[in-house]
């Protein structure tokens, strides 16, 4: 007679990361940076501000004003993404290598998400730079969606894949190259075949949802992210990559903050707010799909060694609890809506 397992009621972690956050800028910082922190030591932060941050003098004036905005009695180290344009220079990219602070170029074509209207126009053109930051061990962070009206929006990560990924990646195979929230079977199985200095960030919310979630029943907005969520076929091959042990794949949520009144609108933004459920999110599908074990890989030690960087010494528990996400989050005098809000989570962070 087979004698089954307890399942565990707390799980303990090395202290993750987020590799890919948008943390905004001014006032918004005071809720998005303890958000945040109190999961995550360190965080990429997207650098898609209006303006843009486009190098190391704007990235550190940025990290100032985070810095600011966290607790007293929090850690936080948030690495800075610098934002691609046509004209990066190769000084830029050789002052970026020589910052500790700055991780990387964020690669936005123009047009393809929010605040991506300076982003790189001709990806083709880009090959001078992508040179010089291979040579400097600069990596390229990839927002990976062509942005042709023509090419259906289903179809535009397995697009850029084809027409560009597989070129940059076979044209500069010692650039390390991550491929943001990545939505599709193509672009797990893209990066998994590829060579080790390719890797890839998984949203929790490609993980647990499906297109269904956005469009069945009605147009739920506050499940709308770019790039958008994909059929459930694609669902599955993501949270096969995310629970497989490779590490190539490790978390990044895309937090992606928008004020209630920019998201319940006629033409609503794309971002799913995650911040304040990131981990006990990732730990709900991992239950759900029999890996807990494979959690801490993906969310702890996975990306740190991408990056070169030491892995935490702290840690996180998580308590198998039964409570639900919060409705509204409120700042100041405005509102928003978090993703999963108001739905029941199994697991929640303690604090300390």
């Amino acid at each position: 007679m087979s004698v089954s397992t307890p399942s565990p009621t707390s799980l303990t972690i090395t202290r993750p990361d987020d590799w890919h956050v948008h943390l905004r800028d001014g006032d918004m910082l005071g809720m998005t940076v303890p958000a945040t922190a109190r999961t995550f030591h360190r965080a990429v932060v997207m650098p898609n501000l209006v303006p843009p941050v486009t190098n190391v003098e704007l990235a550190a004036q940025y990290r100032q004003r985070i810095m600011s905005a966290l607790p007293s009695d929090m850690t936080f180290d948030p690495r800075m993404a610098l934002y691609l344009t046509q004209d990066t220079t190769a000084e830029t990219v050789m002052a970026a290598a020589q910052d500790e602070t700055v991780i990387g170029f964020k690669l936005y074509p123009a047009g393809a998400t929010t605040n991506s209207a300076a982003g790189v126009r001709s990806v083709e053109g880009m090959a001078a730079t992508l040179e010089v930051m291979q040579e400097h061990g600069v990596p390229l962070l990839v927002h990976g969606e062509v942005t042709e009206p023509e090419i259906d929006i289903f179809d535009r990560e397995k697009v850029f894949i084809d027409r560009y990924l597989v070129p940059i990646t076979e044209q500069f195979p010692r650039l390390k190259v991550v491929l943001e929230h990545i939505t599709t079977k193509d672009a797990a199985d893209f990066v998994a075949a590829a060579h080790d200095q390719v890797a890839a960030t998984i949203t929790p919310q490609h993980i647990l949802m499906n297109r269904n979630d956005l469009l069945v029943g009605g147009v739920y907005v506050h499940n709308y992210c770019l790039p958008v969520l994909k059929r459930r076929t694609h669902q599955e091959a993501l949270q096969k990559a995310a629970t497989s042990g490779s590490p190539k794949f490790f978390l990044g949520t895309d937090s992606a903050p928008h004020v209630r009144e920019k998201k319940e609108t006629a033409c609503g933004c794309a971002g799913c707010f995650s911040a304040f459920t990131a981990i006990e999110l990732y730990a709900q599908a991992f239950a759900e799909l029999d890996a807990l074990d494979k959690l801490e890989g993906f969310a702890s030690h996975f990306g740190a060694d991408f990056y070169d960087l030491p892995r935490n010494t702290d840690t996180i528990t998580l308590q198998k609890y039964t409570w639900n996400a919060p409705e509204l989050v409120h700042h100041g005098d405005q509102s928003w809506v978090p993703y999963w809000a108001g739905r029941e989570l199994m697991w929640q962070q303690q604090t300390l």
